[in-house]
This record gives structure tokens, C-alpha cells and sequence, in this order.
């Protein structure tokens, strides 16, 4: 199944997910040829250098020919840090200093996000980048999480935490690896209009922020 390229800001995809999981583990294959179908769309994979659902991003996107970006950490004091994966090969490596850095610059070299099962570094990568979608509405930047167990993920984020309509907004889940470019498009068209609605609203006077 392939897809047109649409016309949007959309160059660079990243992949979350569990350092954890053995490359055959379902969700390694379903990050493998998550990133495979982005590369053949243009994008840039772009993941956190390690093993598991990062290795299989970049091996994904590296079995099409198409480019990626792995952004790593190599630090002395965190013993339960996955570090790098010397079989995630990706075509530039940007090594940083702290953890903070490393997804700071994971979500400033991405247009985009595909979140998948992980652990409490993939919570965190969740949560702030559900919280950047949702100050930055209409400049966001969107994201999809793969995976059933999402609903119920969102279902009780919703009924214990103070979540607004408009961050409801910002993600799509799915269940199915071909849903991820048809979410992606979607979710493009949406912010492209989120844009266009806030630009046209008028600027808060000075005595009104008072």
C-alpha cells in the first residue's frame, strides 16, 4: 500500500518505545515496519539510539534506503539508562550530555510522533510532548500512539487528571500499522487548521492580561 506525499511541514518522524523488547517481540515488528512506511513517504526516522522499538525504527528505515537520526546518551551515574545499541546504525548520531538534552532534542529535530508500548522514559517522552501540543496549539506538533491499550491509557488519564477538550486533539490512537500515515495526514490537515483559527483571533490587550 503506498501514499501520496501530502503538502505539509511534516520531514522528520520520531519513534518512542521500550529499550526493552527483543527484536521479534510484536512491538519491535510493528515499530520495524512503522518506520519502514515512513521512509518510503520521505521522512526522517528519528529515535534515542537504543535498542529495542529505537533499534527496530532505525533498521526499519534503513532497510528502504531512507534516512535517520538517533540521539543518544551515554551517562556515567544512571545504571538503569538502556545506553546505545551498537546494532542501531542510524545515518547521524547526535551524542548528548544528560537525559533532559537528549529528549529535549528528540522532540525539537521532530515534526511529528509515533509513541509505542514502553516504559517510564516513554511516559515521559509522552508527557511532555503532550504537554508542548497542547500550550503551543496551532504550532504543535502531533502525535500518534500505536497500540489498543491506549484507549485505556487516555480513558483514565481523562477521568483522574485535568485534561482540556483541545488536548484530545493532538493525537490519534490506532491499532494497525497501515492506520499510522492516514493518522499522521490527518492529524497535519487538523493542525493546519488549528493554525489558521488561532491567527485569526484577536490579540489580547495589554489591560486584559492584568
Amino acid at each position: 500500500m503506498t501514499y501520496p506525499t501530502p503538502q505539509t511541514e511534516l520531514h522528520h518522524v520520531a519513534i518512542f518505545g521500550s529499550a526493552d523488547l527483543p527484536e521479534d517481540n510484536d512491538v519491535c515488528q510493528a515499530a520495524f515496519s512503522t518506520a519502514k512506511l515512513l521512509a518510503q513517504r520521505g521522512y526522517t526516522v528519528v529515535n534515542g539510539g537504543g535498542p529495542g522499538v529505537m533499534q527496530a525504527a532505525t533498521q526499519g528505515a534503513e532497510s528502504v534506503g531512507g534516512e535517520t537520526i538517533a540521539i543518544t546518551l551515554a551517562p556515567k551515574d544512571a545504571p538503569h539508562f538502556e545506553g546505545t545499541s551498537v546494532n542501531n546504525q542510524a545515518d547521524v548520531t547526535i551524542k548528548t550530555d544528560d537525559y533532559l538534552q537528549r529528549v529535549g532534542l528528540l522532540i525539537e529535530k521532530s515534526d511529528a510522533f509515533v509513541v509505542f508500548q514502553g516504559g517510564t522514559g516513554t511516559l515521559s517522552e509522552l508527557g511532555l510532548i503532550w504537554l508542548l501540543a497542547h500550550i503551543y496549539y496551532g504550532q504543535h506538533k502531533p502525535f500518534v500512539l500505536f497500540g489498543s491499550f491506549w484507549h485505556e491509557f487516555v480513558e483514565q488519564t481523562r477521568k483522574h487528571f485535568l485534561i482540556e477538550d483541545v488536548e484530545l486533539k493532538v493525537f490519534k490512537i490506532v491499532d494497525r500499522v497501515e492506520e499510522i500515515l492516514p493518522a499522521l495526514d490527518e492529524l497535519m490537515v487538523n493542525k493546519k487548521i488549528a493554525q489558521e483559527m488561532t491567527q485569526q483571533q484577536p490579540s489580547l490587550k495589554p489591560d486584559v492580561l492584568l
